[in-house]
């Protein structure tokens, strides 16, 4: 069992509700149970002109293989209407595995910690209330020091 961090984010199609189905589409995974879910917050979009985003985190107990989770994400992400038409477009829904347990990957399919998860405050935020104070990544970036880096500008808790 690998404790595993899961970014949720949505700004089409009710994304409060697109993200409340995902939570519960994770309950349902094989091997898999969520442990805890961070209050939703509201972020800007990394491209303008889009909606604002519903942003989340959620933790997992998961005995799913990385590869094997991030298929069962894009297909929770598929089902809810997720059409992969360009990097950085609007989603119904977006699942990001954020940490794998203590393990960093890097193979072309994906790569643990997230490559942009200290750059992203709706990620940080979120996280910090799911892990303890001192909470370090497995590459050896403290959550202290990433928030500090990182400050709290235009989320909205919800």
């Amino acid at each position: 069992m690998e404790r595993v961090y899961i970014g949720l984010g949505s700004n089409l199609d009710d994304p409060l509700e697109q993200l409340c189905s995902a939570i519960n589409a994770l309950r349902e995974l094989p091997g898999t149970s969520v442990a805890a879910v961070s209050a939703f917050y509201s972020s800007e979009s990394l491209s303008p002109g889009q909606p604002r985003y519903t942003n989340a985190v959620a933790a997992l107990d998961s005995t799913l293989a990385p590869l094997e989770l991030l298929d069962a994400l894009q297909a929770i992400e598929a089902a809810q209407g997720r059409e992969r038409k360009e990097r950085w477009g609007p989603r119904t829904l977006d699942l990001d595995i954020l940490l794998y347990g203590d393990q960093v990957i890097d193979i072309p399919r994906l790569k643990v910690p997230h490559y942009h998860m200290h750059a992203r405050p709706f990620v940080l935020y979120p996280l910090a209330e799911l892990v303890p104070s001192d909470f370090t990544l497995a590459d050896q970036r403290s959550l202290e020091q990433l928030l500090a880096d990182c400050p709290f500008v235009g989320l909205e808790r919800l």
